[in-house]
């Protein structure tokens, strides 16, 4: 019967496999037949496919298979897998859980999901097409994420009338293609998944052929225990479980290794050290737990050790980095934006985290490393990941649990990349603050002055730098330290070297609030005059700085009013097509939503819009 819960077994007797490919390969007709084979299907399931199959089917009078899997309403209409589909069965001993992933390229990200969990992959091929681009995506794909084992099933074998030497050459072409990654495994199947050749018994229309069928296959997969079994225990924390005074426990899934009550540990990245009192599981207490089960640990004292830590061991192979090398996956429409914020997520831990330029792009036609300045749909790619806090690790190979996260687009919440990462960046641990004598505090004391950054953004036109310059001689005039950074001023110089595209716009910001930041250091009261126009750009900005410094001034002029005064005629060049991405007309403005100081230009000279913030900086403590 079909099993739509998920089997408790132990690991040897479990596989996890995928189907994948490219679109109309046969995936879901693959599995849909399988589990027809081995007689998972109830009666009453049969007779209700075979009325499914003449109102949706897609095979004439035959029953269509796919259909077992495909239940999605737009899935049957178009004929096609959109959503990863999960069905659990059981033959001669052995549990399986069979993700079947779709084949067009715009569900990629699902495709990516269903494979990060695999023991097992089975890349179909059409017969009559041969290799095409998604087939080498997803085994390009199927390889990053860490599966060794591959069965490349050759399908659709009885529309070329069961050819070896189609056969052959699709076989070859695919070892070729292969030399490339990193498959320990391959092993090659000729079958008719409409027919049911080779699925389950041999078929004599392939007498040419001596290997296993794709059930036997299956059944007798070697898969090696993963490396986290005999590694050193680690846990990262979900929950800090704390019920009453009396209990502190730490819960979260066992990662690595094995712990044991009374054993030693260490919180990371804290590296405080404590022993096990006690592990309870949903079982009850026990003196010892392994890889994969989840607990609650208590210890002998209460140390620094909080949700999206990890707990080890002294011989850890974890580690702690704030910068990473990474392989990414960009699952998004709107392309990488190299120096925007993201919010990164890796198991129960939580940061915000920004991307350099992408090192390279994967060509996914013959895998070679292309120079790319971001990362489109679908694409893969190396970066360089900056966290604003330390993160405890491994690299992926070593641990797909503490080596993966995936980004996220604080904006909307989309989730738009996943990745792997590969090492930390050793610089990291070469580096060090230093704790200055004279600190900001003294500094600002003796301007007699709270130091803060007054964040104009605003149009082109708006009005910003001419706020900035009132605001500025008001400020002096009563003795008070000053800065001001203009767009126009620091792109002659420090930032002479960005253009305006989206990541140069990033990295734009990104400098002037390290700046900013700086100014903050010294004392000073720094006015800031960037068009600024994205939302997440500002954002970031407000999270160097600090939200307790950061004053945010929308300089609220219409686009329509600022094209109008057009003193530097920009909005007269941009309309003709003379300046490409001029915000306003070739590139977005997203105004504050929430801004300290709304500052309607249209209603308010600089004059009273200079004393609207110099009272706004009175009334908040600043002078």
């Amino acid at each position: 019967m079909l099993d739509n819960e998920n089997p408790q077994t132990d690991s040897a007797s479990l596989l996890q496999f995928i189907t994948c490919g490219s679109v109309d390969d046969g995936k879901s007709t693959l599995i849909g037949r399988l589990l027809f084979e081995t007689g998972q299907i109830p009666e009453d399931h049969l007779q209700a496919l075979t009325e499914d199959s003449k109102k949706f089917g897609t095979t004439g009078e035959e029953i269509d298979y796919a259909l077992l899997i495909d239940g999605l309403s737009a899935e049957r209409e178009q004929g096609i897998t959109i959503d990863v589909a999960y069905r659990y069965f059981s033959h001669s001993g052995r549990k399986f859980i069979v993700a079947n992933t779709p084949g067009h390229e715009q569900y990629t990200r699902n495709m990516a999901t269903g494979a990060s969990n695999a023991d097992l992959a089975i890349i179909m091929i059409d017969a009559r097409k041969g290799m095409l681009p998604q087939t080498k995506r997803h085994s390009f794909i199927t390889s990053m994420v860490g599966v060794k084992s591959l069965i490349v099933a050759i399908n659709k074998m009885d529309l070329v009338n069961f050819d070896e030497a189609v056969y052959l050459k699709i076989k070859d072409d695919f070892l070729k293609n292969a030399n490339a990654l990193d498959f320990e495994d391959i092993t090659f199947i000729p079958l008719s998944a409409l027919k049911g050749d080779n699925i389950v018994t041999p078929s004599p229309r392939t007498n040419w052929y001596d290997g296993p069928t794709l059930l036997s296959h299956l059944v007798d997969a070697q898969i090696a225990q993963k490396a986290e079994t005999h590694a050193a225990f680690a846990m990262p924390v979900q929950w800090v479980n704390r019920p009453n005074l009396d209990f502190r426990g730490y819960a979260g899934t066992i990662t690595a290794g094995h712990i044991k009550s009374g054993q030693k540990v260490i919180a990371l990245p804290s590296r405080k050290e404590a022993t096990v009192n006690s592990i309870t599981t949903s079982e009850g207490t026990k003196d010892e737990a392994f890889c994969g089960e989840a607990v609650t640990i208590t210890l002998n004292e209460e140390i620094d050790l909080s949700r999206g830590d990890v707990l080890t061991v002294a011989e850890t192979e974890c580690d702690v980095a704030d910068i990473l090398k990474t392989h990414i996956l960009w699952m998004n429409a709107e392309h990488l934006v190299a120096g925007r914020q993201y919010i990164f997520q890796s198991a129960a831990y939580s940061a915000k985290s920004t991307l350099s330029k992408p090192d390279y792009k994967v060509d996914i036609h013959n895998y070679e490393q292309l120079p790319c300045k971001t990362l489109e749909l679908n694409e893969i790619g190396s970066c360089t990941l900056f966290l604003d806090r330390p993160l405890s690790f491994q690299p992926y190979k070593d641990n797909r649990t503490l080596g993966s996260f995936i980004l996220i687009n604080p904006i909307t919440n989309e989730t738009v990349a996943m990745g792997m990462i590969d090492h930390d960046m050793r610089r990291a641990h070469n580096i060090f603050e230093e704790n200055m004598a004279i600190d900001r505090a003294k500094r600002s004391e003796i301007k007699n002055q709270k130091p803060c950054v007054i964040w104009m953004t605003g149009l082109s036109g708006a009005g910003k730098s001419t706020i900035a310059n009132v605001l500025e001689q008001k400020l002096y005039s009563k003795y008070k330290h000053t800065i001001t950074l203009d767009g126009d001023n620091v792109r002659h110089g420090l930032n002479k070297d960005l253009g305006f595209s989206d990541t140069d716009r990033a990295e734009n910001i990104r400098r002037i609030a390290e700046v900013s930041k700086l100014m903050l250091d010294a004392g000073m009261i720094a006015i800031v005059s960037f068009i600024s126009p994205f939302r997440a750009e500002r954002d970031m900005a407000r999270d160097i700085i600090g939200t307790e410094n950061f004053i945010e001034a929308f300089i609220n002029t219409p686009l329509q009013v600022a094209e109008e005064r057009d003193v530097k005629g920009l909005y007269k060049k941009a309309r003709s097509g003379e300046i490409p991405n001029f915000t306003g007309i070739g590139s977005p403005y997203e105004a504050p939503t929430n801004p300290e100081l709304d500052l309607k230009t249209v209603e308010n000279s600089a004059e009273d819009l200079a004393d609207q913030i110099i009272a706004y900086l009175e009334e908040n403590d600043y002078l």
